[in-house]
């Protein structure tokens, strides 16, 4: 018995010099590359004339070493078919979805995706004006909010005038 109690103290002590908590890092290691993005990015007129088309471009880019996909469904990629955009005039009032809205199947079919190569864009424009009812003169914004759906991130809204 005296014999595995040196033995134990021995073990413990050399596992808990191996410990995370004991190492220091290796200051010459590699540090990983800034990760490229795979994003897409919408415009629109600052300013546009009322009973104009409100046109919404909408642009995926693909910065990255690989090629990559999206669903095109909740995008402009597939016209106005549900609700993936906010609009909201300048009081935070939203604008109402008009626009028809698909039942779909889950999970998306493989037709439902655009593959996108390293480096490309894909650009389409969409008629806002086709499924949000804006009436009036005044200041618009527009948030992109399909992203649970599609797989593409927009991370800034649009704002426009119409006058």
């Amino acid at each position: 018995m005296r014999k595995i109690i040196p033995i134990l103290s021995a073990t413990v002590l050399l596992l808990s010099a191996c410990s995370q908590n004991t190492r220091v890092p290796n200051p010459n290691a590699a540090k990983p590359a800034a990760e490229k993005e795979f994003f897409a990015r919408m415009s629109v007129d600052e300013k546009i004339k009322e009973g104009a088309a409100v046109k919404l471009k909408f642009t995926v880019y693909n910065q990255t070493d690989s090629v990559k996909q999206f669903c095109k469904w909740h995008t402009p990629f597939e016209p106005l078919l549900s609700k993936y955009l906010d609009v909201k005039d300048e009081s935070g009032a939203e604008i109402g979805y008009q626009g028809p809205m698909a039942k779909r199947m889950m999970p998306p079919p493989a037709e439902s995706y655009l593959k996108l190569n390293p480096g490309d864009s894909l650009s389409v424009d969409v008629d806002v004006l086709k499924a949000y009812p804006i009436k009036k003169a005044g200041k618009y914004s527009i948030v992109y909010t399909g992203q649970n759906m599609s797989g593409l991130v927009v991370k800034d809204s649009v704002v426009f005038l119409i006058n």
